[in-house]
């Protein structure tokens, strides 16, 4: 919870005392007095957001949606993480003196922490300043958001009388001027969602996602990160309109409230609430839909009409399962794979005509190269290929389609393929900040580590928090081209946001031992080997889509200097 009173981060503390232990947050170390230990970054925010709630139990949701903010990742990266806290702090989980568990509820730190006394000394809050950047701005968003709630509620109603006038066909005065000075820069912002609910968190995600992809099928806009949307301090602009909205279901009701802004002149175009039946969700996303085209100046012809108004699926039952999907497929784990896979074959089996669940179930088995063993992954390429080309047979004009299917050929190293579906999805949409990104990743593969910098620079200035495989691509890439420095850069903040993925330690691993940080290298090692107790450098490699020798053999020597 987000206290209302705020210290700037000079008055606040950056250590704590805990039993013999002094928590060093700001150097990520712990220091009983013999012995200084450091700990990942995520760990010590675990640690200090149980500090902060010391005695009150943090349920596993709670701590996600704190230090791994907008980011999917499954409970098992949280619990590894209680595990290093525990090994750090020398706490048995069966007799606990630090961390206790509370089974099905979460965690709580059992020892009262004090602040150790500084010139300025004071118990840790949770400020606004003490949240990463993204969150940051996200509870500022809604801050605001709820500040404005009663004079949107009496703008919407205006400006509905005004919108109906016009017969909404007539773009908005601003939005006109917008369109004589080239493409008009639009961002959905991520939906939050209402309620105590937080399991339909994924919804409010869908809805967002799926608007996005919407638009970005409108001739004359440019879609961009919601991390760029607003202009900036220094009065460079960002995105002119901003789409902003909440979703909240609740006994079988729907409520989405949506708003487009002129981030330049401050005015609010249209704002609406809409409280139907659940049922009618694909109804209210069409006319969302539809009175953003009425007010953007975006020319459509009557294909383009039809193509919006048709969604991937008219099944709701289906979607709502497709969006389960998605999120369980993003934790890349082999046992939440296998529950990606049934819900994606639930949703098929209630709509055999839903394109993008047959390319997500493709994802599914494509990813059994690199979660399973060989014999059993041998027969899943096939099939994954099958599924992807059923995805593109049924709508051929939807970017997902073809980013699924680039995934499934570089699984099998057919990169070229990949590369030629990447850009058919940048074709449809040239805003896809996913598609420029994956294709950096393939041109490394193919060892052409230098065509994948200006793609991954062009996928992070489109969507800034596209998360950890950004930046780990980004970070893989400079250490192909001999930099070091900063791919250590990249690389440490993909772990930050992803502390369980392995290709990412792999490369840090590989990036300290060239860069002579040999203790460094062996801390990451060891890392692996807890995650993945028999680690092997060799067999992980021969899974993995490198076809560029030279790279390989590149790896597999820096990765022999980290002891691996």
């Amino acid at each position: 919870m987000l206290v209302q009173h705020h210290r700037s981060p000079a008055d606040r503390p950056s250590s704590l005392q805990v039993g013999p232990w002094r928590i060093d947050a700001d150097a990520n170390e712990i220091d009983d007095g013999a012995r200084r230990t450091r700990v990942e970054p995520k760990a010590m925010q675990v640690l200090v957001a149980l500090a902060e709630h010391a005695g009150r139990v943090l349920s596993r949701e709670e701590l996600l949606a704190r230090v791994w903010p907008g980011v999917v990742v499954g409970d098992e990266v949280l619990t590894q993480t209680i595990i290093k806290l525990r090994q750090a702090l020398g706490d048995d989980p069966r007799s606990p003196s630090y961390i206790e568990t509370i089974s099905k509820r979460g965690y709580r730190l059992i020892a009262r922490p004090q602040p150790v006394q500084t010139q300025a000394a004071a118990p840790i809050e949770v400020t606004s300043a003490a949240l990463p950047p993204t969150e940051r701005r996200w509870r500022a968003m809604v801050i605001g958001v709820a500040a404005l709630a009663v004079a949107f509620v009496a703008a919407a109603g205006a400006y509905r009388y005004h919108l109906q006038q016009r017969a909404g066909a007539e773009a908005s005065p601003s939005a006109r001027e917008a369109s004589q000075n080239g493409p008009i820069t639009v961002t959905v912002m991520p939906f939050e969602a209402l309620g105590q609910d937080s399991e339909h968190s994924y919804l409010a995600r869908g809805i967002s996602n799926d608007l996005m992809t919407d638009l970005s099928r409108l001739p004359q806009l440019r879609l961009i990160s919601p991390s760029n949307a607003a202009p900036s301090a220094n009065g460079a602009s960002g995105a002119r309109f901003l789409v902003l909205g909440s979703v909240q279901r609740e006994a079988g009701m729907l409520r989405i409230n949506t708003r487009l802004v002129d981030t330049q002149t401050g005015q609010q175009l249209w704002s609406e609430r809409f409280e139907r039946p659940f049922g009618d969700l694909f109804a209210v996303q069409d006319e969302i839909v539809h009175k953003l085209t009425a007010l953007l100046p975006a020319t459509l012809n009557d294909a383009t009409r039809q193509q919006l108004a048709r969604r991937h699926t008219r099944n709701l039952e289906a979607y709502d399962l497709f969006l389960r999907a998605q999120s369980a497929f993003l934790v890349r784990q082999a046992g939440v794979n296998e529950e990606a896979r049934a819900l994606y074959r639930q949703a098929l089996a209630l709509d055999p005509a839903f394109a993008r669940a047959y390319a997500g179930l493709a994802m599914t088995y494509a990813m059994d190269d690199r979660l399973r063993t060989p014999a059993e992954s041998s027969a899943s390429q096939a099939r994954a290929l099958e599924l992807a080309e059923s995805a593109r047979l049924i709508d051929p004009d939807i970017p997902e389609v073809y980013w699924a299917l680039g995934f499934v050929h570089v699984q099998s190293r057919r990169h070229q393929a990949a590369i030629d579906a990447l850009n058919r999805a940048i074709e449809l949409n040239p805003s896809y900040a996913d598609a420029y990104a994956f294709m950096g990743g393939i041109y490394t593969y193919l060892g052409q580590s230098a065509k994948t910098i200006p793609l991954l620079r062009t996928a992070l200035r489109l969507n800034p928090d596209g998360g950890y495989l950004y930046f780990m691509i980004l970070g893989r890439a400079y250490l192909y081209e001999n930099d070091m420095e900063q791919a250590i850069i990249n690389l440490r903040e993909a772990a930050a946001r992803n502390p369980a993925d392995i290709e990412t330690r792999v490369h840090l691993a590989a990036a300290l031992a060239g860069a002579g940080d040999r203790a460094g290298a062996d801390w990451e090692a060891q890392e692996i080997r807890a995650m993945q107790p028999g680690f092997s450098a060799r067999q992980w490699l021969q899974s993995y889509p490198m076809s560029s020798e030279p790279y390989s053999k590149k790896l597999t020597e820096l990765l022999a200097l980290a002891g691996m």
